[in-house]
């Protein structure tokens, strides 16, 4: 599902909706009036204590095995194996994925490796960003962050996961002060202007804040260094939109169009395409 770093889904919606956040959620460059919670209201506990009872059949005697068998675990080999077991039923069986995460995450945790902690924050990371739900957003962020955080204590010099780590603050409405997050991906463009990662994170900040000419520019750096990135190609069309410039918009699109084959992303390009001319 991952394209370039962004969620397809996510390139799709960027498309359809002109936009990556709800609305409401958009701040002006150094706007600290929309505080959050140092804890999100949503919880886990009870999104699976009501998913539970929806459940019958075989669906709830596959669940009660696994976490009879989470329980019996008496290793950490073994508690891993039933962590993954759970996350694989509530992805693939019943397609629900705060409790697919919220599973990878304390598998994760238990692990503690730097690879296991940053795919778990990954994935609340990139989900996030499509959620319109404010308290589960933010429960996602604050879920990446820790994880991020543990990964950092393992290596403190991964820039993509200090980036990650900004991200969730821009993202996941977790601090009084955006720029804070925005601070942290900054710092890792200043040792390297070629990192992709954190060049696309910054242009979602100014997408964010209204400064589309910043996201261009930082958008031509990234298809200097990958001339393919399919993500990059859709926000420079996108921006090159919000700022009136139609023919450079339809020029992109265009471009973008030799690098995707998924039907539906195409057509929703062709149809943009058309709208402009």
């Amino acid at each position: 599902m991952i394209l370039a770093g962004i969620g397809l889904s996510l390139v799709f919606l960027l498309f359809v909706f002109g936009r990556f956040v709800p609305e409401k959620e958009k701040l002006t460059k150094t706007d600290s009036s929309v505080a959050a919670p140092a804890v999100s209201t949503f919880s886990i506990d009870s999104a699976r204590s009501s998913v539970e009872k929806s459940l019958t059949g075989e669906l709830n005697l596959a669940l009660k095995n696994l976490e009879q068998k989470l329980k019996a675990a008496s290793t950490s080999a073994t508690q891993l194996a039933a962590y993954h077991e759970l996350a694989h039923f509530w992805s693939e069986e019943f397609r629900y994925f705060e409790l697919y995460a919220w599973n990878e995450a304390l598998a994760a945790r238990l692990e503690n490796s730097e690879k296991s902690l940053t795919f778990a924050a990954r994935l609340f990371l990139d989900n996030l960003q499509e959620d319109p739900d404010g308290p589960r957003r933010q429960w996602k962020a604050l879920q990446a962050k820790d994880l991020y955080e543990r990964s950092l204590k393992i290596n403190p010099n991964n820039d993509s996961t200090k980036v990650g780590l900004g991200a969730c603050y821009l993202f996941g409405n977790i601090s009084t002060n955006p720029m804070e997050g925005i601070a942290l991906i900054r710092e890792v463009v200043q040792r390297d202007s070629t990192h992709v990662y954190a060049q696309l994170t910054l242009v979602k900040a100014s997408i964010l804040s209204g400064q589309f000419d910043k996201g261009i520019t930082r958008l031509q750096t990234v298809i200097k260094v990958e001339p393919r990135n399919i993500e990059a190609h859709l926000l420079l069309a996108d921006l090159y939109e919000r700022t009136g410039e139609k023919k450079e918009a339809v020029k992109w699109y265009e471009k973008s169009l030799q690098l995707i084959e998924q039907p539906e992303i195409r057509q929703a390009i062709k149809d943009r395409i058309g709208a402009l001319k």
